[in-house]
């Protein structure tokens, strides 16, 4: 199964995806800004992160960037997310592998893992 990490500033959502992905057998891990993100793909790179658009210390247009300067995490399939439409989303910032819409299915999270951790490209 899956190493996942869910960068996000809601307790809320962070629970729902621990639940969720732990129930399906993965790995997850959990940041409540980039920044700790950031520290913890330093300790261990996921198959699949998760990454909340805005959040406060490091958003995660911010947190995209940082990944890009580092050529050990330029190929961690990112999921942004985000409750702005994409398109938005996509002006500010670039080098995810796929976007999810605030509020999601559950059944989405579980698939996006599913097709990520396996390299499969997404079909949107």
């Amino acid at each position: 199964m899956a190493t996942v990490l869910v960068v996000e500033d809601e307790f809320g959502i962070v629970e729902l995806f621990d639940a969720v992905l732990s129930d399906e057998g993965h790995r997850v891990r959990t940041a409540m800004n980039g920044q700790q993100g950031m520290r913890m793909l330093a300790e261990e790179r996921p198959d699949v992160m998760f990454l909340d658009y805005m959040m406060p210390v490091m958003d995660g247009a911010a947190t995209l960037r940082a990944m890009a300067a580092d050529p050990g995490l330029r190929s961690v399939a990112v999921v942004m997310m985000s409750s702005m439409p994409e398109a938005t989303v996509a002006e500010r910032c670039s080098g995810y592998a796929a976007f999810l819409a605030k509020p999601f299915d559950v059944t989405r999270i579980i698939a996006l893992v599913e097709q990520l951790s396996l390299g499969d490209a997404i079909q949107t």
